[in-house]
């Protein structure tokens, strides 16, 4: 476990699981949701990096360049393979200070995903912000796909209230696998009855959260932001990521750079920032 802490703002860091916050609080209250103790896996944490991308490849089955790719199905009995392998691997600690890390994830290509990589992720905090970047770069000897982003859930009291802006939103079948593109201004309101797990893209780059506590506000240089919730959870998770879920299964009948998938040659790096910002409301 790893801590940082700036001020009144703390966050606690697992790296044997994912890399994941456990814990991001202020003056003794929760920002993220708390994690259980004991932990036992990176999807019951305040927040997770995704690597090397994001939400659902549908039926866990890659193609790529004209080879099919079958992939682990890691999420129980799920038929997808969900939100990258990152989550689900030791990162090592290469820096810490009291205020900072820097965490490394190396893989090897396997049967969870074909393609050699590194991941680093740095983790700042501030007397009133948590700062992360991401970045992962093609160790492979070939082209491969490539994306990134966060999975935070936030603590979702009452009267709370989010505003994101964006163009579009991705409808989303029973299989949880998004089907066609609406333009979409985005969320703005209460959230105790919001039922929503989709992708939004044109997305500003921010995020406001705020409650009787807390003004929060998520900024990131992606594009694209997962909002889920429903009005039984008392979190929302509010997601930047890099590319549109399933984008590799739908790049195959449209245009990969609009649905956000990069293409790395071998030694190039893609990499994101997301900045958790937060202040006690007076």
């Amino acid at each position: 476990m790893v801590e940082l802490r700036a001020g009144e703002l703390i966050c606690r860091i697992e790296p044997r699981l994912g890399g994941c916050v456990t814990q991001l609080v202020l003056g003794g209250e929760p920002v993220l949701r708390p994690a259980p103790v004991p932990l036992e896996t990176a999807r019951q944490s305040g927040s997770y990096p995704l690597v090397p991308f994001s939400n659902r490849i549908g039926g866990a089955t890659l193609q790529w360049q004209g080879t099919l790719h079958p992939l682990v199905r890691n999420n129980g009995t799920e038929p997808h393979a969900i939100h990258g392998i990152g989550w689900q691997r030791a990162w090592q600690v290469l820096d810490s200070e009291p205020s900072y890390a820097l965490l490394s994830f190396e893989h090897a290509a396997d049967a969870s995903w074909p393609f050699a990589f590194d991941a680093s992720q740095t983790i700042r905090v501030t007397p009133k912000a948590a700062e992360f970047t991401l970045a992962l770069t093609n160790q492979s000897g070939r082209d491969a796909p490539a994306g990134l982003g966060w999975h935070p859930f936030f603590v979702k009291r009452p009267g709370a209230q989010l505003a994101v802006k964006t163009a579009g939103r991705w409808e989303m079948g029973d299989d949880k696998l998004p089907t066609r593109r609406v333009a979409n201004g985005g969320i703005a309101g209460d959230i105790a009855a919001l039922d929503v797990d989709h992708c939004f893209d044109g997305w500003d780059g921010v995020a406001h959260l705020r409650d009787a506590l807390f003004d929060i506000r998520v900024r990131s240089n992606l594009t694209r932001i997962v909002v889920f919730t429903t009005p039984a959870r008392d979190h929302i998770a509010i997601e930047p990521v890099s590319h549109v879920n399933n984008a590799l299964a739908l790049a195959q009948g449209g245009d990969p750079a609009a649905l956000g998938l990069v293409t790395l040659g071998p030694g190039e790096t893609l990499s994101a920032q997301m900045t958790i910002e937060v202040e006690r409301r007076a």
